[in-house]
This record gives structure tokens, C-alpha cells and sequence, in this order.
């Protein structure tokens, strides 16, 4: 793989998917690759499936770098909170622990985070200026921060307290769907939730991604905020450009 491309790996609670992807133009540059992902998906199951994914692509690869999203807080390669994985994940050296089964430097960051610079870069918040948050809705809502384009990782806003509940437990897609919520009374919980949120941090552009973002004409003209909202533009994809291009950027650092 040239310096132009990197490898980007997205570990879902689901699936694990990767693909190679054109630094350039945020485009992949071969199908995509999906594994269910292990269960128990302790991490050392998941770095196992990390490694299939990257010796399928290991035509592409060259010496370029390989990016790893995980649902959980990632600070310096480590995971300090587990989401949608096990538990044991938590305190895991994963940098370390993946790259032994990739054979390379790997970076690992979080999920979320990944979906915001990808966004960022080449989706819906590209060229934004000013503080935007990028939200992923769905078993729990992810969140990103960034700053002229520039990623504050971890921000972790939906486990912020709304109302006495943890906000993602209220208005994640898992709780409309659990509860069998209409998209009018889901759109109430969301509008609570980014209406604090809005309230905190003033941010100039609101970008919703995850699954549910797809059906965005159903509850977003629900949503009435000061900020503009606008559906997530990568979709899918959106975790595995988003580890490639922080991948690249920690190898250029």
C-alpha cells in the first residue's frame, strides 16, 4: 500500500469490517471485508479477527499504517470502557495486543470518534468551521467532537445525565426500538438530548450518523435547535475511513 492509503478496521458489536482506503479522497479502494464479530469478544478474539482482515489485504498494504476503532474509550492505545464488547477489553493495551496479530504498528481509537473524522474530512462537516458534534445513534449514541476540523477524542456526551437517566438509555435507536417508540415521541427524547447538549456547547453544526441515520427525513425535521442538523453522508463506512485517516495522521506525527 502506498503513503496515499492506509488500512481502516471498524469492530462492531456485531461485525468487524475493513477495507483499504484512498487517504485522498476518503474513497475504498477494494470491497469490503466482514467478519461476524466473536463471541465473547474479548480481545484477543477480536485482535485474531483483526488480523484475518488485514492479511486479506495484504497486497494492498506496503508499509502503510492500519487504523482499529473500538466501542470504548481509547487513550495512548489503551481501552478504558468497553461497549458492545467484554469487558475484559478494559485496561488492554490494544495497539500492542492487535498489532502482535497484524504483524505491524496498529493505531486504535475510539468508534465514534473515527465517524467524526471521516465526517469531517470528506462527509457532511467537511470545510466546517467552529465546534461540531457528530453523533452515532444507535445501541448507544456515540459522540465526536471537533474544532475547525480537528478531532477532541473521548468526549463520551452520550453517558451525559438528562432528566436523572443516562441520555443514550433514553433516546439511543436501541430505545426507540425497545420500547416501540414512534418516531414523533423518539424525536422528543432526542430533542431533549441534543437540546442540553446545544445548551453546553454551542456547537455550529450537528451531524447524526449511525443505522437509523438512513430514515433522517422521518425525525430530524422533528428536531427544532439552533444549530443545523444533517444526516451523517459516510454511512458504513464512515469507521473505517475515519481509522484509516487517524492511522495515517499518528504515523505522520
Amino acid at each position: 500500500m502506498s503513503h496515499h492509503a492506509a488500512l481502516g478496521i471498524d469492530v462492531g458489536g456485531s461485525g468487524i469490517k475493513g477495507a483499504p482506503v484512498d487517504l485522498h479522497t476518503g474513497e475504498l479502494m477494494a470491497d469490503r471485508l466482514r467478519i461476524e464479530t466473536p463471541q465473547p469478544a474479548t480481545p484477543q478474539a477480536v485482535a485474531e479477527v483483526v488480523g484475518e482482515i488485514a492479511q486479506h489485504f495484504a497486497k494492498h498494504l506496503g508499509d502503510g499504517p492500519v487504523g482499529v476503532t473500538v466501542p470504548g474509550v481509547v487513550t495512548l492505545g489503551v481501552v478504558r470502557s468497553a461497549a458492545n464488547i467484554d469487558t475484559t477489553w478494559i485496561g488492554t493495551d490494544a495497539d500492542t495486543l492487535i498489532g502482535q496479530h497484524v504483524g505491524r504498528s496498529v493505531h486504535v481509537v475510539n468508534d465514534a470518534d473515527a465517524a467524526g473524522v471521516a465526517e469531517a474530512r470528506f462527509g457532511a462537516a467537511r470545510d466546517q468551521r467552529g465546534l461540531v458534534l457528530v453523533t452515532t445513534l444507535g445501541t448507544g449514541i456515540g459522540t465526536a467532537l471537533l474544532l475547525d476540523g480537528k478531532l477532541v477524542p473521548n468526549s463520551e456526551l452520550g453517558h451525559l445525565e438528562i432528566d436523572g437517566h443516562d441520555a443514550e438509555s433514553r433516546a439511543a435507536s436501541s430505545a426507540r426500538e425497545n420500547e416501540d417508540l414512534s418516531w414523533e415521541e423518539w424525536a422528543a427524547r432526542l430533542q431533549r438530548y441534543y437540546g442540553v447538549v446545544e445548551d453546553l456547547l454551542w456547537p455550529s453544526l450537528i451531524v447524526v450518523g449511525g443505522g437509523v441515520s438512513k430514515k433522517a427525513d422521518k425525525f430530524l425535521p422533528l428536531l427544532h435547535l439552533r444549530a443545523p442538523v444533517v444526516p451523517a453522508a459516510l454511512r458504513n463506512e464512515a469507521g473505517i475511513v475515519g481509522a484509516a485517516l487517524l492511522a495515517a495522521d499518528e504515523q505522520q506525527a
